[in-house]
């Protein structure tokens, strides 16, 4: 089943690439999306997404760790969420 487009294939890879921290797949998703019809301004907005959301799960990792050493930490209640989204919602 192939109900998604080309395009959003792309852009579901270079999200999942992004969260991986893998440079290699993201050099060449990039330009595979540019060849699927992405223009670089959709391709940035994807990655910043990607990387909104990268950051949430990076600051729940961090606040983790510094719990365990009973510390506090500033970034448990903050989701990173741009101040454009609803509240609660996250990325």
């Amino acid at each position: 089943m192939n109900t998604l487009t080309l395009r959003d294939r792309e852009l579901v890879a270079l999200g999942a690439a992004l969260a991986a921290n893998c440079v290699p797949c993201i050099e060449f998703r990039v330009p595979a999306a540019r060849k699927a019809g992405l223009t670089d301004e959709e391709i940035g907005e994807a990655i910043a997404l990607a990387d909104r959301i990268r950051q949430v799960l990076a600051g729940k990792v961090l606040d983790a760790a510094h719990g365990l050493l009973g510390a506090q930490t500033a970034s448990a209640a903050s989701c990173y969420a741009p101040a454009a989204l609803p509240q609660g919602a996250c990325c």
